[in-house]
């Protein structure tokens, strides 16, 4: 089986086919690129034309060609240049997975201008923190994003704001449909491939969140990525099969139901940007419901249900799971997360027509690092596949020496997708990045034939839902509330979501607090799915190790999730 892998993991790459692989300097370091990839993002955008009649985005009752959607693109970017906002510069959205989410993005990519994308959860203070850090010409937000920002648009005096699906209109916000009236054709502009295409914020270990500058190079490289990993499955399956590999011209686009949030590269990088590419719709949902998830693969024959694992497992535990059609399904995926070994048999039993899969990607590579998909899976359950042609990979020890195959280490990742760095970070950039060598944070070992199994984590975070949460961020917020002498923070298992975010503390001595009173000041700080779920309240000091540093495994294990509260 692996053999066959291999032959046609060969073919694929080699001299004069789509996914040669060549070696050239990108930001001072030699990388591997795709020879034939596109420039940027504006050439996906462009190419995408030829689908005009084609479906495109769908919203509840609402349903956009691709000829539709190129006029509102082109009359955003339009409005953008008469706001004086050029190439360069950034553009903030905040909002819902809305179509005009989408709209605004490939106006932005499209004419050199960055995206930045807030997370839809955070609250004012998250909020203030990415605006002033990123600092965005425009800020696009829906009603509820709007409302928050209102209480902190004192501090960002000068920043225009425009409003999208608003219940009443407002006069003191650009309503939205002012800048659709501006019409006319997309600007012509030269998009570098090393210009930032997005500004997606991962959490920070300092406490605050890092602005990712993602490139339309990379982004580039995740599409061509991720075409490779799907002609790879399927033309791996044909040979097993015996079975002729069917004729291109004959290929169905991807309708994909969109189920996580576009700030994210799981849903824009890895979903919005092949289905573009290829003709392809996107669904989308208000948020995520598994019955309504059953509803929307009968109705618009969804071939593509991508999401956190426990998306799918919720989908196929659902009672109503047999009274819906879901025979069009090709791919079950999971991703940001560990898929549990338990559910990629059950995907495969459950839906018939779909073979499961799932890759291992982070923000700092724009997406995906590896793929894997069907018998292999099922084969390797615990592995999250091989690195793409497009990536060198290498397992280190604590030296940042290479280790033999096998070994555990920290995984380290280097291509042209590896994103160009933090704005505004040096240090933490520098931490993260060594000579193109993207630190993952992640303990892997790698077996003969170069599949990747995850271990364990270095970096201190909970991985809640596919949300990272870092400890250090819970604890910023906790150590503000005086009434606590020392806190830790670690991830708790939870069936549903993978982790949970627990909290071990001590209270200064004669203070008084409850847990909801700890979790309801949490909330006015930051996220809800940051709060702490579990806190134990520790009778004496948390224990330490020699040089200071709390025993965070040591305590994680100790305590009893009954015992918490």
């Amino acid at each position: 089986m692996y053999d066959v892998y291999q032959e046609t993991w060969n073919t694929l790459t080699g001299p004069d086919t789509p996914f040669e692989v060549v070696e050239i300097e990108v930001r001072n370091s030699t990388m591997r690129v795709y020879k034939n990839a596109p420039l940027s993002l504006r050439e996906i955008w462009l190419s995408s034309l030829i689908h005009a009649e084609r479906d495109y985005l769908v919203y509840g009752d609402e349903h956009w060609t691709y000829a539709e959607v190129h006029v509102q693109v082109a009359s955003i970017a339009n409005w953008m240049a008469d706001q004086g906002i050029k190439s360069g510069d950034r553009v903030a959205i905040s909002m819902r997975n809305y179509p005009e989410w989408l709209m605004i993005y490939w106006a932005c990519v499209s004419t050199g201008v960055a995206v930045v994308g807030m997370n839809a959860w955070w609250v004012e203070d998250e909020m203030a923190y990415g605006l002033a850090d990123s600092s965005p010409k425009v800020l696009f937000c829906d009603e509820e994003r709007l409302n928050r920002f209102l209480n902190i648009r004192d501090k960002f005096a000068g920043l225009a704001t425009v409003s999208v699906r608003l219940e009443e209109s407002r006069s003191d916000t650009i309503d939205f449909a002012e800048v659709l009236k501006i019409g006319g054709e997309l600007p012509d502009i030269s998009v570098d491939p090393d210009q930032d295409a997005c500004i997606f914020y991962t959490s920070g270990t300092t406490g605050y969140p890092k602005g990712a500058q993602l490139t339309h190079r990379g982004c580039i490289h995740n599409i061509m990525n991720m075409s490779f990993g799907g002609q790879l499955a399927l033309l791996t399956s044909c040979k097993m099969n015996n079975l002729e590999p069917p004729d291109p011209k004959d290929a169905q686009p991807m309708i994909a139901l969109v189920t996580t949030p576009l700030f994210h590269v799981a849903a824009n990088n890895c979903l919005a940007h092949p289905a573009t590419r290829g003709g392809g719709k996107l669904v989308l949902m208000y948020r995520w419901d598994a019955g309504e998830a059953l509803k929307l693969i009968e109705a618009e024959r969804i071939t593509i249900l991508s999401g956190v694992p426990v998306m799918a497992r919720e989908l196929i535990n659902h009672p109503d799971f047999d009274k819906y059609d879901t025979s069009t399904l090709r791919s079950v995926s999971g991703g940001g997360a560990q898929v549990q070994p338990d559910l990629v048999e059950r995907i495969d039993k459950a839906v018939g027509t779909a073979r499961p899969s799932t890759g291992y990607g982070m923000t700092e590579t724009c997406g995906g690092i590896t793929s894997i998909v069907g018998d292999f899976f099922i084969d390797k359950p615990e592995s999250c596949g091989p690195a793409m042609p497009a990536f060198e990979i290498k397992v280190v020890d604590v030296q940042g020496k290479t280790l033999p195959q096998g070994e555990a280490g920290e995984l380290w990742i280097r291509g042209a997708a590896v994103i160009k760095g933090y704005i505004n970070q040096e240090e933490a950039t520098a931490e993260t990045i060594t000579d193109g060598w993207l630190h993952s944070g992640d303990i892997a070992r790698i077996d003969e034939h170069g599949f990747i199994f995850l271990v364990d984590r270095v970096k201190d975070m909970v991985l809640r839902g596919g949300e990272n949460v870092y400890c250090s961020e819970v604890e910023a917020v906790l150590h503000r509330l005086d009434e606590i002498a020392e806190c830790s923070v670690f991830g708790v298992e939870d069936d549903r979501l993978g982790e949970e975010v627990g909290a071990s503390i001590f209270l200064t001595p004669g203070a008084e607090i409850s847990a909801n009173g700890i979790r309801e000041f949490c909330l006015a700080h930051m996220a809800k799915h940051k709060l702490p779920r579990y806190i134990w309240f520790s009778p004496e000091p948390l224990p330490r190790n020699a040089s200071g540093k709390f025993l965070k495994r040591e305590l994680r294990d100790t305590l009893n999730v009954a015992d918490a509260v």
